[in-house]
This record gives structure tokens, sequence and C-alpha cells, in this order.
């Protein structure tokens, strides 16, 4: 039986990041299941006064949270993990990182009352975890923050890589 578009479609929903430095925040859709790769925040221009934080617009996220299984992160910086304490407010999906960048998230986490209402696995690069139909493959990747990853992101329709930040180290 054929399957339709929209069921077989793999899209790639830029949240955040595109054109700008930090709020780092993409979507991958296949079929009815979405993962998001990162959840950063930037901060304000001089012209924003009174505003602390500036996250992405997450409106699609949350139109389809019955969709999202899980939240990839690959590093700890704030443009990739800031926005995560107000994501997460309204949308309950689990969140995979290395062991480092989980360490910055439980204390963000904690601060917002939140650590004990989500679920966290830690990983280690080399490995793959299962998120819905979607399998990460967490690959070390040189940054200039301890246990930075890139991702290997398998689907029924092929592989995506997310690169994340990374620093090319030549010793």
């Amino acid at each position: 039986m054929r399957q339709n578009f929209e069921e077989s479609a793999l899209k790639v929903i830029f949240i955040g990041g595109v054109g700008e430095i930090g709020k780092n925040m993409t979507a991958l859709q296949y079929g009815d299941e979405i993962i998001v790769i990162d959840c950063g925040c930037t901060f304000p221009d001089s012209d924003m006064p009174g505003i602390d934080l500036v996250i992405p617009d997450d409106a699609y996220l949350l139109a389809n949270k019955d969709k999202v299984k899980g939240i990839v992160l690959t590093h700890g910086h704030e443009d990739h993990i800031g926005a995560l304490p107000y994501v997460l407010r309204s949308l309950n999906a689990p969140i995979y990182a290395t062991r480092m960048s989980m360490g910055l998230i439980r204390l963000k986490l904690e601060e917002h009352g939140l650590l004990k209402s989500t679920k966290i696995v830690t990983v280690e690069s080399g490995m793959t975890v299962k998120a819905g139909k979607f399998s990460v493959e967490f690959i070390h990747v040189n940054h200039s923050i301890a246990d930075s990853v890139a991702f290997a992101i398998h689907t029924g329709l092929g592989t995506v890589v997310d690169t994340g930040d990374f620093k090319i180290d030549s010793t």
C-alpha cells in the first residue's frame, strides 16, 4: 500500500538560529513524529531595554506537542540550551544530551522547578538513541566547550547530519 506524501515526508523546520547568532532550534518531522535539535536563546540588543533573554518562536512545536518525541542537544552553550526551561513549561519531551551539557541543563531545570517533571537521558558520544521513528547517533566534535557532539539522525528516508558548532583543532 502506498503512503501519502505527508506520511512519508521528512521536513526540516528552522525555528531559530538561521541568519542570526543564537536561538538555535531546528525540528525534524518525519511523518507524524518530531524531534527537536537544540533549544537555544540569545541575549537582547541595546535597543531592547527590559528584555533579559530572547527565545525562538516555538508556536509550531506547541501546536504539534503530541508529535514531539525528544529534544537532542549538541552542547551546553546558552545559544543551544538557554530556551529549554521556557519551552519545557508547555512541551513535555525527553531531553538527550552528553554529561557536561546535562550538568548545565540540570542546574537550569532545577532553577525553574522543572527537574523532577522532565525526563533526562545522559548519553556519550558514540551512542545511538531511539526517539520515536528517529535513531540519533551522537558523534564527538571539538568545540570550545567539552562534550560537544554532532548528530547523524537516521530516518526511513535517509540520514540527516547536524554538526552543531565545532572547531577545527589541528593538534
